[in-house]
């Protein structure tokens, strides 16, 4: 069965990723289940789920499951999303780099969008300083949210209903990325004497509702100028980008072996 995925995990591969995602998602969920007295060191998790994931990706491009054209188009997109994602620095919500990656994953699929999300990340961190503990985090939230993106049904849509959908999906993950972000921060954030504060071995049901109520208290200034950015970056652009894109795929037939004719060779 064909794809429209760039890069062809091995099923030892595809463990290997879903492992890396299992440790990271318990760095994000530890607060609703540990029952410690002080707060853990959770980015321990995000740096040896990082590790595994780049592990992965550096076996991958030795057992040729990405090809040179894929790791040369990674490294383009990457530097791309790395260049556009300090252009939104101190402005709220103001990310440009999502459409990219959402429009990237769409036509490369959920594994390139996975590998994407991952190192533009970590390329952006280098180039702004901003190494430390919350990398992690950003991410495997940004793999999580180009997963999804390539795995969106609806493949032989085009023109507004395609657009349509990648809109819908663009507002869910501003949300989504700005749940993640604030499940990292929350624990830290308000010390333990407010009622929002997280209590270190309470309930799960009043863990949850001081956390919902402290997400919604702050998606205003972050979530929604982030969804209303993307949407308006993807109804302006989407439709040129995504016709780019595709037409790089189709002249560079990824994972399709190099033949010479006997001109070149001669």
């Amino acid at each position: 069965m064909r794809t429209n995925d760039v890069v062809r995990f091995s099923p030892i591969g595809t463990s290997v990723l879903a492992l890396a995602s299992l440790i990271s998602a318990a760095g994000f969920l530890w607060p609703f289940f540990y029952n410690g007295q002080s707060l853990p060191r959770t980015q321990l998790f995000f740096w040896a789920a990082l590790t595994v994931a780049f592990i992965l990706v550096i076996v991958q491009i030795s057992n040729s499951a990405l090809d040179a054209k894929s790791v040369a188009l990674l490294g383009v997109l990457s530097a791309l999303i790395a260049a556009l994602r300090p252009l939104g620095a101190g402005a709220v919500g103001i990310e440009p780099m999502w459409f990219i990656l959402i429009l990237s994953a769409r036509v490369f699929g959920p594994s390139f969008g996975f590998i994407l999300g991952l190192t533009s990340m970590f390329v952006s961190a280098l180039l702004t300083g901003g190494v430390g503990p919350w990398l992690g985090y950003q991410a495997f939230a940004a793999a999580w949210i180009g997963m999804a993106a390539g795995m969106l049904g609806g493949k032989k849509l085009r023109g507004w209903k395609e657009m349509l959908l990648l809109i819908f999906f663009g507002i869910i993950a501003a949300q989504v990325f700005g749940i993640l972000m604030d499940l990292q921060f929350w624990p830290w954030a308000l010390g333990a004497d407010t009622q929002l504060s997280y209590i270190a071995n309470g309930a799960i049901s009043e863990n949850l509702s001081r956390f919902i109520t402290f997400h919604f208290a702050t998606a205003m200034a972050w979530d929604i100028p982030r969804a209303v950015f993307t949407t308006i970056l993807l109804v302006f652009s989407g439709k040129a980008v995504l016709s780019a894109l595709r037409r790089t795929k189709t002249r560079a037939a990824f994972l399709e072996p190099i033949e010479f004719n006997e001109r070149v060779k001669a």
